[in-house]
């Protein structure tokens, strides 16, 4: 069998980073907490210091078994990824502790020059904080099966358009006790189902999947946006523009159809103007879904400022759906009028379902 090539990750999902502090796990001899950014972590007791320089891998990241073996259970065989094999870092407790990434330490050269060491190469390369390390380590960003990729895939995304993904909070801890603390914010939920796009661009209309543009030749994606008049709908609201909505499909057969659904429904929470390469305000967004007679994601706060700590933000993540009586999967939080977002996964969401 051909090895599969390696695809590096839209986002950094290996980078260097200094731990910024070691905390004590009650009752626990061998193991403490490192925390890094907004990111904790069980170690080893003594395998790290405060201030030292670290690998962090964040959740999900799927880690070749060269990098660490030890992630494999003794007496199991890896998993597989992509032609890969090795093992996708999830949400876990220890002693009930949540911890949520890896790391791994940095090298130190003769003359104290930090370095790691290359994947499948084994060539030393120096590095510094903040470095993305991804691609030298081969890590790759674990994602669940795209549903009906194999019968009607059409091509790769468009380029005109631009995939949807907020960077989780626990990244943005130096903007978030400062920039993210000012201005008005959207809070919406965050649904468990699968990314769709309906766009019109000139005499052009497309539908896709997080990753790929489909045929028109059935399928929940199409079958979907044909139901609803999605396209007619969006040129008959506004003629001779150019843009995207973006959602999430939910119903049978995605996701395990958590919300119940006997039909699929579409939620929007994106508008693309494709013209102008950005994505309309939040307040446009919802008047464009309104004028499309298209369902908007649910909105928990519009207007809102943001909880005073992470902490906080990461606990009111928690909560109950707003489709059905089950524990939500987190929120998202989108300037009102800038670009900015970013979410909060729910750690007890994660935890139950990873």
């Amino acid at each position: 069998m051909q090895p599969v090539a390696y695809v590096k990750p839209d986002r950094a999902m290996a980078t260097i980073r200094l731990v910024d502090d070691i905390l004590p796990i009650e009752g626990a001899d061998a193991i403490e907490v490192a925390v890094v950014g907004g990111w904790k972590v069980v170690v080893k007791k003594g395998e790290f210091v405060k201030n030292s320089m670290a690998i962090y891998f964040e959740i999900d990241s799927f880690i070749p078994s060269t990098v660490a073996p030890f992630l494999t259970k003794p007496g199991h065989f890896p998993k597989e990824f992509n032609g890969i094999q090795g093992e996708r870092l999830k949400t876990i407790k220890l002693r009930g502790q949540i911890s949520q990434g890896l790391l791994l330490p940095v090298n130190r050269s003769s003359d104290d020059v930090p370095y790691i060491s290359t994947e499948p190469s084994h060539i030393f390369v120096p590095v510094t904080i903040g470095d993305d390390v991804s691609e030298v380590l081969r890590i790759q960003k674990w994602e669940k099966p795209e549903e009906f990729r194999a019968t009607n895939a059409k091509g790769n995304f468009p380029y005109f358009l631009r995939k949807t993904d907020q960077e989780r909070v626990q990244n943005l801890s130096r903007e978030f006790e400062s920039d993210f603390q000012k201005g008005e914010w959207e809070i919406t939920e965050k649904l468990d189902g699968s990314s769709m796009t309906v766009y019109v661009n000139g005499d052009t209309a497309g539908v896709c999947s997080r990753n790929l543009e489909l045929k028109n030749e059935g399928g929940a994606f199409w079958d979907t946006t044909n139901r609803y008049n999605i396209i007619e709908n969006m040129r008959k609201a506004f003629p001779g523009s150019n843009f995207a909505v973006q959602g999430e499909l939910c119903g049978p057969g995605i996701q395990g159809n958590k919300y119940k659904f006997d039909n699929f429904r579409f939620f929007v929470y994106d508008v693309f103007d494709i013209d102008a390469q950005e994505y309309c305000c939040q307040p446009g967004a919802r008047r464009v879904a309104a004028a499309c007679n298209l369902e908007y994601v649910p909105v928990i706060k519009k207007h809102a400022g943001v909880c005073a700590t992470m902490q906080e933000q990461i606990e009111f993540a928690d909560g109950v759906s707003a489709l059905a009586n089950i524990p939500r999967e987190g929120l998202v939080y989108k300037s009102e009028f800038g670009q900015e977002s970013f979410k909060v996964i729910s750690n007890k969401w994660l935890l139950k379902n990873e």
